[in-house]
C-alpha cells in the first residue's frame, strides 16, 4: 500500500478521542513498573533507544502525520515487546519438548509461572499449557488503537509526564501520577514508566495474566489452534472489561482499527515475523534499532519507494 492512501485512511476527528481521554476512568488494576523480562540466559540486553522520551505530538499541525508518527513510534515498542515474548515462548516449547528439565529450566519455569500467575506443579503438562496460553503476543492494531483511546493520542499528562499509554494503575504511594478527579479516601495512582516500551510491555502482560481478560486468552489460543494469526479486530472481543462501557467500548476499538486501518499494521507485523520465525531472526529484532522495527522499514533501499 502506498504512503499516500495509508495518508488518506488515516485522517479522522481527534476531538472526541481526546474528549473522551480526559474523562475516562479505567478499570482498577495493580501493574508491576519494575522490569519483568524473565532473562534467558540467551536474551539480549534491550537497546538504549527505548529509553527516549514519549515525543510531544501536539507539536504536529497535520492530523495525518500526528497519527502515523504515533503509529510509527508504538509500532516499533510493540515488535520489540512481541519479539521478546516469541523468544521466551520458544524457549517454553524446547523445554516443554525435553525428556528432563535442568534445575536452571526448573528455576526459569517457576520465575514465568509466578510472572504470569499460573498456580500449576512445576514442568506439568497443565503448567505448560497454562503458560503457552499467556505467555503470548498482542497484535500491533489492537495496541495502537488502544494507546490511542486511552492516552489522547499520546499527549495526556499520564503519558507526557509517566510514559503511561494505557491508563494503568498502580497502589504503592509514589508508583505514579495522582488523578485530578481522584475521589476522596481512593488510593491508586497512574502507574509511571520508565518509558514507552515499560508502559506497552506492562499492558501486554496485563493482557496476558488479568482475570478480566480470560476471554481474549481463549480467543487468541482458539484462533492460533486453527493456524491463524490473531488480529485486532477478533481480540478486542475480549476487553468488554478494560472499560465500564463495555460493549460500546468494544465496538470503539473495532472503528479505530478499521477507520484507522490498522490491519495494516498487522500484516507488516506478520510480514516480519514470518520471515524471522526462528531463535537466530528474533534475536535480530530483539536488539535492532529502531530504524529497523519501523512499520515502513525496506532492507532493500532499491524497492523504496
Amino acid at each position: 500500500m502506498s504512503a499516500g492512501l495509508r495518508s488518506t485512511l488515516l485522517i479522522a476527528p481527534l476531538v472526541a478521542i481526546i474528549l473522551w481521554g480526559a474523562l475516562y476512568t479505567p478499570p482498577p488494576y495493580t501493574v508491576s513498573t519494575e522490569d519483568d523480562d524473565i532473562e534467558l540466559a540467551s536474551l539480549p540486553d534491550l537497546p538504549d533507544w527505548i529509553n527516549e522520551r514519549l515525543p510531544n505530538f501536539d507539536h504536529y499541525t497535520d492530523v495525518t502525520e500526528k497519527k502515523e508518527a504515533f503509529f510509527a513510534y508504538l509500532y516499533s515498542r510493540t515488535l520489540l515487546a512481541n519479539s521478546r515474548i516469541l523468544l521466551q515462548r520458544q524457549h517454553l516449547k524446547n523445554l516443554q519438548a525435553s525428556d528432563t528439565l535442568t534445575e536452571e529450566d526448573q528455576q526459569w519455569l517457576a520465575r514465568q509461572a509466578e510472572r504470569l500467575r499460573v498456580d500449576e506443579d512445576n514442568g506439568t503438562e497443565e503448567m505448560f499449557e497454562l503458560l503457552l496460553k499467556r505467555l503470548d503476543t498482542i497484535p500491533p492494531s489492537l495496541v495502537l488503537a488502544q494507546a490511542a483511546n486511552e492516552s489522547a493520542w499520546g499527549t495526556s499528562r499520564f503519558a507526557q509526564q509517566g510514559n503511561n499509554l494505557f491508563g494503568q494503575w498502580c497502589f504503592s504511594p509514589g508508583c505514579g501520577l495522582i488523578p485530578l478527579g481522584r475521589p476522596e479516601g481512593a488510593s491508586y495512582e497512574v502507574a509511571s514508566f520508565r518509558s514507552a516500551y515499560h508502559s506497552v510491555r506492562a499492558y501486554i502482560q496485563n493482557l496476558n495474566r488479568h482475570p478480566a481478560y480470560q476471554s481474549l486468552r481463549d480467543l487468541r489460543q482458539q484462533l492460533r489452534n486453527k493456524g491463524q494469526h490473531p488480529t485486532g479486530v477478533q481480540l478486542a472481543a475480549g476487553l468488554g472489561s478494560y472499560s465500564e462501557r463495555g460493549d460500546e467500548y468494544i465496538r470503539e476499538l473495532r472503528e479505530m482499527i478499521r477507520y484507522n486501518n490498522l490491519p495494516w499494521y498487522d500484516q507488516r507485523y506478520r510480514e516480519t515475523i514470518v520471515s524471522r520465525d526462528n531463535l537466530e531472526g528474533l534475536m535480530e529484532l530483539a536488539t535492532a534499532p529502531e530504524k529497523r522495527l519501523q512499520p515502513d522499514y525496506d532492507p532493500d533501499p532499491e524497492t523504496a519507494e
